[in-house]
């Protein structure tokens, strides 16, 4: 028998959980195994800042490289497992050595949804934004005056829109659905973010999906789309949503529905393991959903971490997201899922503005564009639970702070 924590997964959850252990004082030897060549790293940036070229690698690291040695976490980088036995309690790495643990932790994260090889996916010049090696490869192909599709008018999508116009390059972005945020936001927070994308000149074509990309001696040279245009380009960036990588938990026999089922104390249905970040399918108010941000990777890490050394405290989900574009910096409190009303509010400065979604009468969240007090309100407000006087909210000139009492 041993007591080792075996975490497979090096990104933000996975990382927080290590690390929170070790801020509790847990002593048991951990082994955090990460498919990537480079010790773990903030994310977010590689798109934006380090994509750019403001941010160097080495600022994007957690901890130093010695952080791992010196709190006597094995770090294993550049492997991955191949198969859980949960009778022997061991983890087979793909390099044929086998680890025993004591508990296991799934930090195992969520993958990009790719095209399809048959309609041109599988051409050089198609790219996914997920980690490191992805950035690098954009770089690499984002110089001023260079053409780039973008498939998919989500968060990812706009972001990689918004760097590709800093770096001077013409953008078009493609959305099948009849809006672009169709699936995560309002039809108000919607039409301000596509307002600001056309003012710095990209071209979002709506209602258009892809029919097939147009190769040229292997690499992409433009794209056939729903509408029975052709447009030029010289690379393409598929933002089309992830899938939660539950196939390892779900060979091993776990419980797993899009994403590995886990209580509210991040256990999956085998006690001695625990799942948490993108992979995890959580309880929410009756349901389940999976919450794809860095805040609740480290959230649920860090609260799994906590009952792993003894504790008993659930984790109580309090979702909070973000994206930058351009100097536009939107904040969203809550999870609008099943909302049946909106309010907008425009902002004290030139603009901001603020969408607060409700269901059945109840806040359910804020999307704040460039309005860091709607922010820091909806979110105090749907922490304590209180439900804000909707005439407040529609007085543009009544101050935000009396909802707060």
């Amino acid at each position: 028998m041993t007591d080792r924590l075996v975490i497979i997964g090096a990104g933000q959850a996975g990382f927080a959980l290590a690390a929170k252990l070790r801020a509790l004082k847990d002593t048991r030897p951990i082994t955090l195994i990460g498919a990537e060549d480079v010790a773990p790293y903030q994310r977010p940036p590689l798109s934006k800042k380090y994509l750019l070229g403001e941010m160097s690698f080495d600022r994007l690291l957690f901890r130093p490289e010695h952080w791992y040695p010196d709190n006597d976490v094995d770090l294993r980088l550049s492997t991955w497992a191949e198969q859980i036995n949960r009778d022997s309690k061991q983890v087979l790495l793909q390099d044929g050595s086998v680890l025993d643990y004591g508990t296991l932790v799934l930090a195992t994260g969520s993958t990009p949804r790719r095209l399809p090889a048959a309609i041109g996916g599988d051409l050089e010049g198609v790219y996914v934004a997920r980690d490191k090696r992805d950035a690098d490869l954009l770089a690499d192909e984002m110089r001023p005056g260079r053409r780039v599709l973008i498939i998919g008018g989500g968060y990812i999508g706009l972001e990689a829109a918004a760097v590709a116009r800093h770096r001077g390059l013409e953008v078009t972005v493609i959305e099948m659905a009849d809006r672009i945020l169709q699936r995560v936001a309002a039809k108000e927070t919607a039409d301000i973010m596509r307002e600001i994308h056309q003012a710095h000149d990209v071209v979002i074509r709506e209602k258009t999906g892809l029919k097939h990309l147009i190769g040229k001696d292997g690499r992409v040279a433009g794209a056939a789309l729903s509408d029975g245009s052709d447009i030029d380009v010289d690379f393409v960036v598929v933002g089309i949503g992830v899938v939660p990588n539950d196939q390892l938990a779900k060979e091993a026999g776990l419980e797993v529905a899009n994403g590995i089922i886990v209580d509210d104390f991040a256990r999956t249905s085998d006690p001695a393991i625990f799942a948490a970040g993108d992979c995890a399918a959580l309880p929410w108010q009756g349901g389940r959903i999976r919450l794809e941000s860095v805040q609740n990777a480290v959230d649920q890490a860090e609260a799994a971490a906590a009952v792993i050394a003894g504790g008993s405290e659930p984790y109580e989900p309090k979702p909070w997201f973000w994206s930058d574009q351009y100097d536009v910096k939107l904040q969203i409190a809550g999870f609008n899922l099943g909302y049946d009303e909106t309010l907008q509010r425009p902002g004290a400065r030139e603009g901001a503005h603020s969408v607060w979604y409700f269901r059945e009468g109840l806040l359910i969240a804020v999307d704040a564009i460039n309005d860091a007090k709607a922010y820091v309100t909806g979110k105090k407000l749907l922490e304590s639970g209180t439900n804000p006087d909707k005439s407040i909210l529609a007085d543009p000139s009544a101050d935000l702070k009396s909802l707060l009492g």
